[in-house]
């Protein structure tokens, strides 16, 4: 690695959370090199003092650390082990922090993938919404060689407000998937809560400062609920056509664990209704909608 504190930062994945974390990095004084396969990414990294690659594979070549960020297991395949994928051009020894959430076979694949070539691999998905993302307030869940994670943690300062070590690879993951439940419940427990105070005539700025002020609040409540008072749900923190991925995978990791999980089970059907009313692009926030055109009267 060329610099402890300031290495040459690689990124694969400029979408959502990605380009946060290449914005937040450049204001801190990082290079970043990067790639996307859409050109408004490529753009949006060269406008902020980025460099873009061509490919995964000049990422690599190019960078002292490289974070995945994606949106599909298929597109990490393709990013770290295709044709022009990282794994043919990696410097020895620069470590790999894949940070997508994605099931725990995929993270095993990438480890194996690059620890075969001596590349220390970290499994480091974060705690937080795009928008959340954008303003440095991330928890990053890191597990793997703990050892690496700090020598890594001042470039994650760059982009997370904390940094946890959680323990050997795959934690990260597991540790999301936990969160992620505890995420799915209160944002529609928010939605719940911010139709009822709508309902019952209370000014909802007073209702939110008085909430958060007490045993009811919780982090989706202050992220969401001023995004459901307006009705306003672009551009999204997180898209609820993203989100059934994450649905889906918390589900299934629950089976898997023998974990009865009933209020999961029962908010998973509102966020399949967001998709039915033709939601697929909006913030989740709009559980608020969703339960507020549920609950008018027919006709009206």
């Amino acid at each position: 690695m060329s610099s402890l504190e300031r290495p040459r930062v690689g990124i694969v994945g400029l979408g959502i959370m990605g380009s946060a974390y290449a914005r937040n990095l450049r204001e801190s004084g990082f290079d970043v090199v990067g790639f996307d396969v859409a050109t408004a990414a490529q753009a949006a990294l060269a406008g902020m003092g980025g460099t873009v690659a061509g490919s995964p594979k000049e990422v690599a070549a190019q960078a002292d650390v490289v974070l995945i960020a994606l949106a599909s297991v298929e597109a990490l395949k393709v990013v770290c082990g295709g044709p022009d994928g990282l794994v043919h051009s990696i410097g020895a020894g620069v470590p790999v922090v894949e940070m997508s959430t994605f099931p725990l076979y995929a993270k095993d694949y990438c480890r194996a993938l690059f620890e075969a070539k001596g590349n220390p691999v970290l499994d480091c998905p974060v705690s937080g919404t795009g928008a959340q993302a954008a303003v440095r307030d991330l928890v990053l869940y890191a597990s793997g060689d703990e050892a690496v994670v700090e020598r890594l943690r001042p470039m994650f300062d760059g982009f997370a407000r904390s940094t946890r070590f959680v323990g050997p690879f795959g934690s990260g993951t597991k540790l999301k998937f936990v969160a992620n439940l505890l995420v799915t419940i209160h944002n529609l427990s928010t939605a719940e809560a911010v139709l009822m105070a709508h309902r019952s005539g209370l000014d909802l700025n007073m209702m939110f400062d008085a909430i958060r002020d007490g045993a009811g609040n919780s982090r989706m409540f202050e992220v969401r609920a001023p995004m459901m008072f307006e009705e306003v749900y672009q551009p999204a923190g997180m898209k609820f056509e993203v989100y059934m991925k994450d649905l889906d995978l918390i589900s299934e990791f629950a089976r898997d664990m023998r974990v009865p999980t009933p209020l999961l089970a029962a908010s998973i059907p509102f966020y399949v209704a967001a998709l039915g009313a033709g939601r697929h692009a909006d913030d989740t926030a709009g559980l608020y909608s969703v339960l507020k055109e549920m609950s008018e009267p027919r006709g009206k």
